[in-house]
């Protein structure tokens, strides 16, 4: 089965491992958008692939004359490192940040790291994802579960955690190491998502017994995970990005996409313009490109605003109550899940439940 183009990105492999000056980190992948010749270049670190995002930053640099950007691909907590360094430093890195571990954005942008930027495009942004001027959530992206269509009988499909629940609570259970989902160590956005469900459901420390005593699994990368469940090694996914996860699916009939009844995380991935930036101009005219109708269009092109929360004719999520989405808004209650004590002993649990080899 060839890999969807969807997410051809540095999940699979990293293709350019490159050393960001002074900061004993690397990036996963790197590629110039623009004329090499452009008299202005912005430098956009995300942690979003390049395959997915790539043709939003072509569409702008289409649009935007004598422009090139360079497009740094970052893991979550490595991003959340430099750009924190970055800034203590006074050091000159990236235009534009954009993090799907929008928890670690907030907490940059209480540090006073991020410039602020006023626009008639910024003042539509709802106040939930926008944050002191200084941090825009730009996309919609639902937390899924993903099932394998040819492995996982109809009747087994989990609609809810409860139903997760019911699946691995036989001793026999078939599903016993084939249920996978983020390693929260390795990825920001996972932690995020655990620990929002850890403040969200009732049924958190159940379904963290389940996956324990079941063997789950904990890994690294959407990508890896989809493919994961496509190829059979896994017959179901927790809390995988639905844009991903919908990407995948439009390559490949076996992937079964899932919003859970009970309730949905929804993420919107957040942009700071860092204060050390040497092209404000240049990073808030992308700011404002992504948040125009061509933005928006290209921004739902590449399914990163989601049409699984349309109740749309086709759609899985249309039977989904508007009270059980959950956005995961912008605001200084996410540093919770950064604190130090916090985080440990959220970590140690965790360990309980996935040790390791």
């Amino acid at each position: 089965m060839r890999l969807p183009n969807f997410l051809s990105g540095a999940c699979f492999s990293a293709l350019a491992m490159l050393g960001a000056a002074g900061s004993g980190l690397a990036q996963e992948m790197v590629r110039d958008f623009g004329s090499t010749s452009a008299p202005s270049t912005l430098v956009l670190r995300s942690t979003t692939d390049i395959s997915v995002f790539g043709p939003v930053v072509d569409s702008f640099v289409k649009s935007h004359a004598g422009v090139r950007v360079r497009y740094e691909q970052w893991g979550s907590n490595e991003l959340y490192r430099l750009s924190r360094a970055d800034c203590r430093e006074e050091r000159t890195g990236a235009d534009v940040v954009i993090s799907s571990a929008v928890h670690q954005m907030v907490q940059l942008v209480n540090e006073a790291c991020a410039s602020p930027y006023v626009s008639r495009l910024t003042e539509q942004v709802p106040q939930a994802l926008r944050w002191r001027d200084e941090l825009w959530g730009i996309t919609r992206e639902p937390a899924v579960i993903v099932y394998n269509r040819d492995l996982v009988p109809e009747s087994d499909v989990p609609k809810t955690r409860f139903d997760l629940l019911d699946l691995l609570r036989p001793s026999n259970t078939p599903y016993a190491g084939k249920v996978a989902t983020y390693d929260i160590e390795q990825s920001g956005l996972g932690y995020l998502f655990a620990f929002a469900d850890s403040r969200e459901a009732s049924t958190f420390g159940a379904l963290q017994e389940s996956f324990g005593r079941s063997e789950a699994v904990s890994t690294c990368c959407s990508a890896d995970i989809i493919r994961g469940v496509a190829e059979g090694k896994y017959l179901i996914a927790y809390n995988v990005l639905g844009s991903y996860a919908q990407g995948y699916q439009l390559d490949d009939e076996r992937i079964g996409i899932v919003l859970p009844l009970d309730y949905t995380l929804v993420l919107s991935r957040a942009l700071m313009i860092p204060k050390q930036s040497p092209n404000k101009d240049l990073a808030e005219a992308f700011l404002d490109f992504l948040l125009s109708p061509q933005g928006t269009l290209e921004l739902r092109t590449t399914l990163l605003i989601s049409p699984l929360l349309e109740a749309e004719d086709g759609n899985e999520g249309e039977a989904l109550s508007p009270t059980a989405l959950r956005p995961i808004g912008l605001s200084p209650a996410l540093m919770v899940a950064l604190d130090a004590l916090t985080r440990e002993t959220f970590l140690r649990r965790w360990r309980v439940t996935f040790p390791g080899p």
